[in-house]
């Protein structure tokens, strides 16, 4: 190790130990998620979803999920599993509303699936890869699924 990496790893540690705000200024870091299954296909939506649970619950950020390939049809508004069933579509636009998450239909995949733009449920907007190449560039994390 480097003198100047040992001083700034001291520092470091100097100023998370004595000033917490500092500390979670440093540490916390932005994560944009794509998610290319389908919904019911295999356990990678629901893989997604703890995940991105579990980022939050760590006080992480998560400004945007962009659903592309199969995974726009996490978006399809008529989408209703059996009430025994976990809905991972409902769990979405809730996870987003109460966490402010831009949730992203691949408009492309969207139309080459079927789903027009009034079948979107609510919570999800159609996109670009634009919004895909944005939240790759703001992103500490970039994280795909499927």
């Amino acid at each position: 190790m480097r003198d100047s990496d040992f001083l700034v790893a001291v520092t470091l540690f100097f100023l998370c130990f004595f000033n917490d705000s500092y500390c979670e200024k440093i540490i916390l870091m932005k994560f944009a998620l794509q998610i290319n299954a389908s919904p019911y296909h295999s356990s990678t939506s629901f893989m997604a979803y703890r995940f991105a649970c579990e980022v939050i619950e760590q006080e992480h950020e998560i400004f945007r999920i962009f659903f592309y390939h199969d995974g726009i049809y996490h978006a399809i508004k008529s989408a209703t599993p059996p009430d025994d069933e976990f809905s991972i579509f409902s769990a979405w636009q809730t996870l987003a509303q109460q966490n402010d998450i831009d949730l992203v239909v691949c408009i492309s995949a969207a139309q080459r699936r079927g789903l027009a733009e009034e079948n979107v449920a609510q919570g999800f907007r159609l996109g670009g890869l634009g919004q895909l190449l944005e939240a790759t560039l703001l992103a500490d994390r970039f994280i795909v699924f499927g």
